[in-house]
């Protein structure tokens, strides 16, 4: 049913778009996180009109298709860079993002409105009561976010921060649309080389699934490791 020879020659094509797909998620979680983070402050603190306007947010980025906002921002952000371009009197390319930085944009902005809530839901895990304790204690702002609410919201939310990094990988493969090659995209490539399409996407879940497994893998030994020094 299936031809190794040619199974082990796609294993080599597509592995070689594993770095160029981590080095996207990895770059995309951390940009999406850092932003949920701060919507989430917004949320909490219910500063006004940035508090409405994070709302809209989140209802458009969790409710339009993700294929569709890469291609906006495929067809709108260059435009969009070439007229910000003129007003200040700098002449801006049309072509000048890679389309790689278009992708990651994109999806960045999809994955910032789900983790958004996530930072909300860990924070809410938080029993407020020890806030009171530590500050009755002397503790400082900082020493109270170091201290007792970071290692304590940090350990809340690694199970749905390992999600949403296995989220990210599914969501980059739409990134062929744009041209973008990652393990999906190489997969295609590969198959459309030599013909056998079953041996190469086979190889593409293989590769998935390891680094499915990998990540859990970090994700519960860090959990276990911060339960304790907690």
């Amino acid at each position: 049913m299936f031809d190794f020879g040619i199974m082990l020659t796609d294993l080599k094509a597509i592995a070689g778009a594993v770095p160029r797909t981590l080095g996207m998620a990895l770059l995309t979680f951390v940009a999406a996180t850092v932003i949920g983070a701060v919507f989430a402050f917004i949320e909490r603190r219910r500063i006004p009109v940035l508090r409405e306007m994070l709302v809209l947010y989140k209802v458009v980025f969790k409710g339009v298709p993700m294929v569709v906002v890469i291609f906006l921002a495929y067809y709108g952000l260059p435009s969009a860079l070439k007229s910000a371009g003129s007003l200040v009197g700098v002449s801006i390319g049309a072509h000048v993002l890679p389309n790689w930085v278009i992708l990651v944009i994109a999806v960045t902005a999809c994955i910032a409105a789900f983790q958004t809530e996530l930072v909300k839901g860990a924070l809410n895990s938080f029993d407020a009561g020890q806030a009171d304790a530590a500050d009755s204690l002397g503790y400082t702002g900082f020493q109270l976010f170091r201290r007792v609410l970071f290692p304590q919201v940090i350990i809340a939310a690694i199970p749905d921060l390992a999600n949403s990094i296995m989220l990210i990988m599914k969501a980059l493969s739409l990134g062929f649309a744009i041209e973008v090659v990652d393990i999906f995209a190489q997969s295609q490539l590969t198959a459309a080389l030599n013909f056998f399409y079953l041996e190469a996407f086979v190889i593409a879940v293989v590769v998935y699934m390891v680094i499915a497994y990998i990540v859990t893998q970090i994700a519960d030994r860090t959990e276990k490791a911060l339960r304790v020094r907690t």
